[in-house]
C-alpha cells in the first residue's frame, strides 16, 4: 500500500490527538445543546468505529487496542492511549491489507478518506459542544486542526 495513503492517515490521527489535547479533562463533559454524546463520549466513539472496522477486516490487530465504554469517557489518558494504539493499528491495516479492506468497498484509499470524514464530523460535534457549553478552543487549535503540513 502506498506510502502517502498511510501517512495521510496518520495525519488525521495525529490531528485527533491534538484536539484532544487542547481539551481540559473537565469540559470532555460539554455536550451539544441538542443532546447527543458529551465530548468525551465523541472520542470514544471515534476510537470503537476504528475498532469494528478491525475487527471485521483484520482481527489480529485487535490485540493491542483498547474500547472506551461510556462511563471511562471522561479519563483523557484514557482517550488518548486507545486513540493512539486505534490509529497505529488502523495504519497497521493499511499497510498489510494489500489493495483491499476486507468488509469495505472500494478500495484503501476510499477507507481512509471514509474514516477522515466520519472522524472530521465527530471533531466538528466536539468543536460545537464545548462552544456551546461556554468552553470554546482557542483560535490557534481551531486553526491548527487544518494544518495537515504540521501535524
Amino acid at each position: 500500500m502506498s506510502a502517502e495513503l498511510k501517512e495521510t492517515w496518520e495525519i488525521n490521527n495525529r490531528i485527533v490527538l491534538y484536539l484532544l489535547d487542547a481539551i481540559p479533562e473537565e469540559n470532555l463533559a460539554d455536550s451539544l445543546e441538542s443532546k447527543g454524546r458529551n465530548a468525551g463520549e465523541q472520542f470514544a466513539h471515534v476510537n470503537n468505529v476504528r475498532l469494528m472496522w478491525l475487527k471485521a477486516a483484520m482481527p489480529d490487530l485487535m490485540e493491542d487496542v483498547v474500547k472506551v465504554e461510556k462511563a471511562d469517557a471522561g479519563n483523557k489518558a484514557l482517550l488518548r492511549e486507545a486513540l493512539v494504539r486505534s490509529g497505529k493499528a488502523i495504519s497497521d491495516l493499511i499497510e498489510r491489507s494489500g489493495g483491499r479492506i476486507k468488509g469495505f468497498k472500494p478500495h484503501p484509499s476510499a477507507f481512509v478518506t471514509y474514516l477522515g470524514s466520519h472522524e472530521a464530523h465527530h471533531r466538528s460535534q466536539i468543536i460545537l459542544a464545548l462552544k456551546q457549553s461556554g468552553h470554546p478552543l482557542d483560535k490557534k487549535t481551531l486553526f491548527g486542526i487544518w494544518e495537515f503540513g504540521v501535524r
